[in-house]
């Protein structure tokens, strides 16, 4: 029996929500996420994707209902004013939107993209993909690499966080050091991921919430560390590099916290974060937002010009994957049609065959051959017609003709609990054949 099956999707990301809904919805794992998803009544694929800005769920159910309901038990606990539920056209989209790095807090970031093809393989190992998520995801991978060779989407430095590694390579050779990021919150988080794609060798967080940090380091590229601001002075001894975006009202920073070694430092606060006298300290190199503003601004607006072209690949693959979801939708239909059409010719070609072969004349094998050939040619000719019915139908959304089609040619559509009112049709046409048939035989009986 064919099913059709309908995405369903719910998130919490830095749009919708703080960083503690984030931490609230994470899972433990991507794979086991999926896992308890598919595991769920009624949902037949899932797929989860988990950062430090975002966690979404996507699931695929015959009944929308048992889609949210899988969802919302997924999501418990998390504030509900911090999450997003989409129906299936809107998820598609979203998901395509996300790889392609329009829905990250730097556009176009290149981060994203390994993300999604990592929680694809998670979603893979952990029993979640099926047709309809392997085209989904698959197209927005797809989406994500066009914008990213296409565009301009991810050139320039357009954070402060990537421009706080920017300047401090300047100033510093960064392969194999030890950073230190001050804060866990959105800017440092940024910051953190450009250090980590920089070489540096380990990277160490402090914060005043310690898992906070901790979920930053988990996902970064590099070795992490997660500290209490208590341990502030000395991990700031020891690290070459030290940005500092806590959002704090006073200085978290003091010279005495360092000069130990040469150090560059970047002050993302506002208010500062860093002491101002700190910058006088000789091996001291002390940056602050007004050295980081000139840098960023140009390509600020170069990735914002990249985005509406991006925005066009977006709808173009997004409207590629909906017809590609309706031909083989109609595809299924028409399968289905032809298979049903194929079992009443075998029965009514053997049933004649039967008969000729029991006369006196009996069949030659040209006229077997003859005869079939006519019946492949009559089912044909009479399917044409409908199937082009079928994927117009498609093509246009019109599955009420889509459904009576099914229930039409597969008479166990919908299951044995519902008799459809195609399916009456389709018994009472059976009736009739049979009827006919025993009419038949008993005019030949004579």
């Amino acid at each position: 029996m064919i099913r059709a099956g309908v995405v369903s999707g719910m998130r919490v990301t830095h749009e919708s929500g703080g960083i503690d809904d984030i931490a609230a919805a994470s899972p433990e794992r991507q794979r086991l996420a999926v896992s308890t998803l598919v595991s769920a009544p009624n949902v037949e694929e899932a797929y989860v994707l988990s950062t430090c800005n975002r966690v979404e769920a996507y699931v695929v159910t015959a009944d929308p209902a048992d889609g949210r309901a899988a969802l919302e038990a997924f999501f418990e606990g998390v504030d509900a004013d911090a999450i997003i539920a989409s129906d299936h056209e809107s998820s598609l989209r979203h998901l395509l939107r996300v790889a392609a790095g329009l829905e990250s807090v730097v556009v176009g970031e290149d981060q994203i993209i390994g993300q999604v093809r990592t929680a694809y393989e998670d979603a893979r190992t952990g029993g979640g993909i099926g047709e309809l998520l392997e085209r989904a995801v698959t197209k927005a991978i797809r989406a994500g690499e066009r914008a990213r060779t296409e565009t301009a989407i991810n050139e320039g430095v357009v954070s402060l966080g990537s421009a706080a590694t920017r300047l401090a390579a300047t100033a510093l050779d960064l392969e194999g050091e030890t950073a230190l990021v001050v804060g866990a919150g959105e800017m440092g988080q940024l910051a953190a991921r450009s250090l980590a794609d920089s070489g540096v060798g380990e990277v160490v967080v402090a914060n005043r919430t310690v898992p906070h940090a901790e979920h930053l380091v988990d996902d970064l590229s590099v070795e992490g560390t997660a500290v209490s601001l208590e341990t502030l002075e000395a991990a700031a001894s020891d690290a070459g590099v030290v940005v500092a975006a806590t959002g704090s009202a006073d200085p978290v920073l003091e010279p005495t916290h360092l000069g130990a070694r040469e150090q560059v430092v970047v002050d993302l606060g506002q208010p500062r974060d860093v002491r101002p006298a700190a910058g006088s300290l000789e091996t001291v190199t002390l940056y602050d937002l007004d050295d980081l503003e000139e840098l960023t601004a140009e390509t600020r607006e170069q990735r914002l010009d990249a985005a509406r072209d991006v925005e066009a690949i977006v709808a173009a693959e997004f409207d590629h994957l909906c017809a590609q979801y309706k031909r083989a939708r109609a595809d299924e239909v028409i399968a289905a049609m032809y298979e049903s059409a194929e079992r009443l010719k075998r029965r009514e070609l053997e049933t004649a065959l039967s008969r000729l072969e029991a006369t006196d004349e009996g069949l030659t094998d040209d006229q077997h051959e003859i005869i079939e050939a006519m019946a492949d040619a009559l089912v044909g000719q009479l399917l044409a017609p409908p199937t082009k019915s079928l994927r117009e139908a498609a093509a246009e959304d019109d599955w009420a003709t889509i459904n009576t089609a099914l229930q039409l040619f597969d008479p166990d559509f919908g299951g044995d609990e519902v008799v459809t009112a195609g399916a009456r049709t389709a018994a009472v046409a059976s009736e009739a054949t049979a009827d006919q048939d025993a009419s038949i035989g008993a005019l030949d009986d004579d």
